[in-house]
């Protein structure tokens, strides 16, 4: 059991209950609330439609309130829907949001060095779906207070409480903004909910109740704003990145306030699937560290589900699946028919079966099966000899030929009764890739002389072999590595260049930060250098370098001499981010007679933002010699639905799709690393009696 897990229930179990008997006690009368000129008279809700239990809640909490006139906050109080993050064509291109903004926006607002020493300024930084879908729900509610007949408006995001002492700090905080005004005209923006970007806030004009904030405020869950106000921020569009963000450079226009301490905050047991921005920029600042990886999400309880649609190139309808969280199995034309037994082992691994040819006795039994559901496009259901007319509506869906993109995620979540994504149905995934087969010989034999398991564990993902598999890695299967194409590039790494960028970051998981002087170029190659020397948080400092262009397969070598010493791991691998893919060659110091080979896989086309995995799907491999004492040359061979591990040019380990993963399909950049893990599990304690230590990389190459 997850102590860290069941005490986080627990927190939230006790906050929620707190806030059911403080909505029995009466609240206090907020005379600033009302139909007065100088009062707030509307409070607008931004609440998802898919969120009744929020708004309901949110209710309950203003209910304790009551207005100038004695009648409860709710008598003023009006929902207007948020844009959701799931619709794609709610959060398409407009005119209204630029969703590009860079990280010295993020640096105005909230100042730190390791982020300014890793990124340039004008380093750009996409918004996730999520901000953008805040930003546009925040947009229209501006827009609503522009055209409406309040002057001033209090605007609350769903999932808020009221803090002790609310009513009182509001009303005084609303009365002194009155006074400072008016001369000039407003309050145009009152902060009530806010976080102080780490202490940096810069404050001017501060008295016991307000002060006027220059910049460093984060979130918008309680703001008031005037109908001017609302009308200058329109005028100020597009919003450029998080409009929290974007809101710090509109304070000097506005004229804005902020109470002296914030009484209004978010709730502590309210679910978010949120994703932001900037994050995997603080992780690689080593500003966060959230450990090795996210963990999967849990499986989904949808029963089996056998899916039949045309065999084309694209192959989107599988990618979605997977995405939902369903263990996907596609089928070729030339596979085996499946027998009615082979079909029950088959649902005993996987979640959905897409493209099975079913013995006749194989089809009555999913006929009569009550959990078995299909999912078919009118033109495959007589190819595949499926009897429509005996499944109720309940158990099969029928895909319309002209569906959209845009439109698939709607029928094919209600009828898997699963949440909608934010992320883009998907169109990118081919038959080419051999995604989700089952290639793995069943004749191979299990794990041979030089390869061990030791142990290591798998993660529990719908995108690996579940644990009753009981994976073991296969011999290899005597079949030569792909042969390599024309060269892409090739450096004897002596001096820079630049097909490869020294990298200045890290990554959670890793007490190093990689500087520039951790990268040193001598006349035997590049040396990554790992030293006893604190950057920010972290205590060591070490070298990387990465590809300047990312890949979509092709062959990958470098001669490496790996470092030597406990707790120290040499990295040469191929990575991307959302979705997270990753093909790893690792040597640990302190069993330098072995690497460790690992694949880590997230569906999705490109921009999806799933990161799971946290132990991937690794496996050590004996070489034979020690890789601290010589250079030895390191290949990985990646091709449509097979990887290939090759040491001095003889492959030692090689895997196929579902073998326990499918095999990355989208482009990566290739890295070189020296770094320190967290966990000892992976290399043992660091000593750092044993630095500087270092690893040496020579005659790196890219082929076709």
């Amino acid at each position: 059991m997850n102590l860290q897990d069941a005490s986080g229930a627990l927190r939230k179990a006790l906050f929620r209950v707190s806030r059911v008997l403080v909505s029995i006690i009466p609240g206090r009368r907020l005379s600033v609330f009302g139909s007065g000129s100088d009062m707030i008279s509307l409070i607008l809700v931004v609440n998802l439609d898919r969120q009744p239990k929020r708004w309901q809640r949110l209710i309950r909490e203003l209910k304790r309130f009551r207005t100038t006139d004695g009648s409860p906050l709710t008598s003023i109080t009006q929902r207007l829907p948020a844009v959701d993050a799931r619709d794609g064509r709610a959060i398409a291109a407009t005119a209204d949001v630029d969703t590009i903004y860079n990280i010295g926006d993020q640096l105005y607002v909230q100042p730190d060095f390791r982020l300014a020493a890793h990124f340039k300024v004008d380093e750009p930084i996409k918004m996730t779906r999520q901000e953008i879908a805040v930003a546009r729900s925040h947009i229209e509610v501006w827009k609503a207070v522009a055209t409406g007949n309040d002057k001033y408006v209090l605007v609350l995001e769903d999932d808020v409480w009221f803090k002790l002492g609310a009513a009182v700090a509001i009303t005084r905080g609303w009365q002194a903004a009155i006074r400072r005004c008016s001369t000039k005209g407003g309050p145009h923006l009152l902060y009530l909910s806010y976080e102080d970007a780490g202490g940096t806030a810069e404050r001017v004009d501060c008295c016991e109740d307000l002060f006027r904030p220059v910049r460093g405020l984060w979130f918008l869950s309680g703001y008031v704003l005037s109908r001017d106000g609302a009308e200058a921020l329109l005028r100020a569009m597009p919003v450029i990145g998080p409009v929290d963000l974007w809101m710090n450079y509109r304070f000097h226009e506005l004229g804005a306030l902020a109470l002296s301490s914030p009484v209004i905050q978010q709730r502590q047991d309210s679910g978010s699937d949120n994703s932001y921005s900037i994050l995997p920029y603080l992780a690689r600042a080593g500003i966060i560290d959230a450990g090795s990886g996210l963990m999967a999400p849990d499986l989904p309880n949808t029963g089996p589900v056998l899916v039949w649609v045309s065999e084309g190139e694209r192959e989107g309808l599988a990618m979605a699946l997977a995405m939902l969280g369903l263990r996907v199995r596609i089928f070729d034309a030339n596979d085996e028919v499946i027998q009615e037994h082979d079909l029950l082992n088959l649902f005993e691994i996987f979640d959905a079966l897409i493209n099975p040819r079913l013995t006749p006795c194989a089809l009555n039994i999913v006929y009569s099966r009550m959990d078995i559901r299909f999912i078919s496009e009118m033109k495959t259901t007589k190819i595949f000899n499926l009897e429509v007319k005996r499944l109720p509506s309940s158990r099969i869906l029928i895909l319309l030929d002209n569906e959209s993109d845009f439109q698939m995620w709607e029928p094919l979540c209600l009828f898997l009764n699963l949440p909608k994504p934010a992320q883009n149905f998907p169109n990118r995934a081919t038959s080419k890739s051999r995604l989700f087969r089952a290639d793995r010989p069943i004749s191979v034999g299990r794990s041979g002389q030089n390869s061990t398991r030791k142990g290591w564990s798998l993660d529990i993902s719908p995108w690996v072999l579940p644990p009753q598999c009981n994976w073991e890695p296969s011999l290899p299967s005597g079949r030569p590595a792909p042969p390599a194409g024309r060269c892409r590039f090739f450096s004897e790494m002596v001096s820079a260049t630049p097909s490869f960028i020294g990298l200045v970051e890290t990554f959670p998981g890793n007490m190093a930060s990689f500087t520039q002087k951790g990268l040193v170029y001598k006349a035997d190659g590049a040396h990554l250098i790992i030293n006893k020397k604190p950057i920010g948080s972290r205590p060591y400092s070490s070298g990387a370098f990465v590809s300047a262009q990312s890949f979509e397969y092709g062959r990958f070598v470098a001669e490496i001499k790996a470092a030597r010493g406990s707790g120290l791991v040499t990295g040469f691998f191929l990575h991307r981010d959302s979705p997270r893919q990753e093909i790893d060659v690792e040597i640990s110091g302190d069993d330098p007679n072995s690497m460790l080979v690992n694949v880590y896989f997230n569906p999705g086309d490109d921009g999806a933002t799933l990161g799971f995995g946290y132990r991937g799907s690794p496996h050590r491999v004996e070489l034979g010699f020690d890789a601290t004492l010589e250079f030895h040359r390191y290949t990985i061979d990646w091709r449509p639905g097979r990887i290939v591990w090759s040491v001095d040019d003889r492959i030692v380990h090689e895997r196929v799709s579902w073998d326990p993963t499918p095999i990355p399909h989208l482009p990566m950049r290739l890295h070189a690393n020296l770094w320190a893990p967290r966990s000892e599990e992976l290399a043992g304690r660091i000593n750092d009696d044993a630095l500087p230590a270092t690893a040496t990389f020579k005659r790196v190459s890219v082929w076709e």
